[in-house]
Order: structure tokens, then C-alpha cells, then sequence
């Protein structure tokens, strides 16, 4: 009878779903929120990763970072490390500019590439921010996930309700 029941109860354990792996940033890839104007704009999910994640990815951050040094087109040994001080000044120079205080941004930095995520009034808005982000010293690249109003269906994933 014990032997019957741990048998229950152990296929009971394995049908369960299994609980949800948390996620991480371990890598401390910068994320901050410029502007918030917009009611409504569907807000990105931060950066993170899951352990399994955090293995994959730790190679392919070892490989593309030093790639940069050594191929000449970066000062530091790392890409990533110039992500932590990129992002604040993303986020002061967007600030500053005037052009997009009616809009609701967030940036994300990853190896001096900067995803700008979130919602602008007007297309034109959308290709400022776009051409304006490479200003800023050690930006080399900017991946535009920005939405022309709250109805589009966000690019990118979005943050837990």
C-alpha cells in the first residue's frame, strides 16, 4: 500500500508543470526608460537570462566582445564594457534633445549596439531617435523596435503584467 502510494504521488509530482525558470541579468546589460508619455505603450521586458541561457550565452559574449579589440575597432578588451556608461548618456542626450519628451522609450545596451523599444507620436520621431542615438560617443550601432503610436504589436518581449 506505502509503495502504491509514493508511486501516486510521484507520477502526480512528474504530470505537474514544471515551475518557471527565473530569469536573470546576470551580465548586467544596462536597461533604462528615457521617456514615459505615452499611456499605453506595451513596456519591454528586461534584460535576463535563464541558467541555461546564461551558459549559451557566455560564450558568444566572450567570442563577440574581445572580437572588437582585437580586430582594432574598440579601445577596451570588451565590447560589453562599454555598455554600462553608453546607456546613461543615451538616456541624458535623448532627454535633453526636446524632440522626444511626448514619447515613451526604453533603451537596452549590448556590446555598444543600442535597442531603443517603445512608442514615438510619428514616423519621423521614429527615424530622428534612429539617426540621433549614433551621436552619442561609442554607440556603434541602434536596432529601432520604436511603434508609431500603442496599437502595433510590440517587436520585442514584453514585461510580466
Amino acid at each position: 500500500m506505502q509503495r502504491l502510494c509514493l508511486a501516486a504521488l510521484a507520477g502526480l509530482l512528474l504530470a505537474l508543470p514544471a515551475p518557471a525558470q527565473e530569469r536573470r541579468n546576470p551580465f548586467g546589460d544596462p536597461f533604462l526608460q528615457v521617456m514615459a508619455a505615452m499611456p499605453g505603450c506595451p513596456v519591454p521586458r528586461p534584460p535576463g537570462f535563464t541558467p541555461e541561457e546564461v551558459r549559451r550565452e557566455a560564450h558568444v559574449r566572450a567570442q563577440h566582445g574581445t572580437s572588437c579589440y582585437r580586430s582594432g575597432r574598440c579601445r577596451l578588451p570588451n565590447s560589453y564594457l562599454y555598455d554600462q556608461e553608453i546607456i546613461p548618456r543615451v538616456q541624458q542626450y535623448l532627454r535633453l534633445d526636446g524632440r522626444f519628451d511626448d514619447t515613451s522609450v526604453w533603451i537596452l545596451g549590448e556590446r555598444r549596439i543600442v535597442t531603443l523599444m517603445g512608442c514615438v507620436r510619428t514616423a519621423a520621431q521614429k527615424e530622428e531617435m534612429e539617426r540621433a542615438v549614433p551621436l552619442v560617443d561609442d554607440v556603434m550601432g541602434v536596432v529601432n523596435w520604436l511603434m508609431v503610436g500603442t496599437g502595433e504589436r510590440a517587436k520585442y518581449e514584453l514585461a510580466k503584467p
